[in-house]
């Protein structure tokens, strides 16, 4: 409401005011006096002419707007710090080899043991050189070898003599102490040497050994 208008009401309700005060004088002088019912009557209707209307109330201020508050941000959420996980380090699997399963292999049967061997046909008569072996040897058959290393000495040997009486193997039994000695002799007497074939007791020719010792000297200048 303007401030014109509140001054105009202000100023009527003064205005009733003295009106009332006046009406109130006025009845009572009349009381006084002794004015007739009329006049009492009249005073009333003229009250009741009067409407005094009351100013109506103003309206309700609109309420000043809330001040404006700092509102807080709103708490920020922290993410709890992360987990430390500590590198447990497994055990180390040891892994132990399982051996492959057995091969079996099929065997074959046994053969069957061999028949024994017949036991050697027993000598009646033994070999016999045929002449002395010893003069087979010559000065001639000296190694040359031997005799640049001044090597000599006897050297014994096991001869195998054969059905047909001639030396099929030589073992050298003793050594001369010089390699090419008791080569010689072997090789002398697989060459030279002839014999009597032994006999069995049926007069067949069988094998037979004999033993014999050459004695090598360096010749003579």
């Amino acid at each position: 409401m303007s401030y014109a208008n509140r001054k105009q009401m202000s100023s009527n309700r003064t205005a009733a005011i003295i009106i009332v005060a006046l009406i109130h004088v006025a009845l009572g002088y009349a009381l006084v006096s002794g004015l007739a019912y009329n006049v009492v009557k009249k005073a009333a209707e003229d009250l009741k002419t009067f409407d005094v209307e009351d100013e109506p109330p103003p309206p309700p201020e609109e309420p000043p707007p809330p001040p404006e508050q700092n509102t807080p941000p709103p708490p920020q959420v922290v993410a709890p710090p992360p987990i430390v996980r500590t590198n447990t380090v497994a055990p180390p699997i040891i892994s132990t080899p399982v051996a492959p399963p057995p091969v079996i292999t099929p065997r074959a049967a046994p053969a069957p043991p061999a028949p024994p061997a017949p036991p050697p046909p027993r000598v009646s008569q033994a070999a016999r050189a045929k002449g002395n072996l010893v003069s087979l040897f010559s000065t001639d058959d000296y190694p040359q070898s031997a005799i640049r290393n001044e090597e000599q000495g006897t050297t014994a040997v096991r001869l195998s003599i054969g059905t047909d009486g001639r030396v099929t193997g030589c073992d050298v039994t003793a050594s001369s102490g010089s390699t090419a000695l008791d080569a010689a002799t072997c090789n002398i007497l697989r060459r030279r040497a002839r014999f009597t074939p032994a006999k069995d007791q049926a007069g067949n020719p069988v094998t037979d050994s004999y033993s014999q010792r050459i004695r090598w000297e360096l010749p003579e200048d």
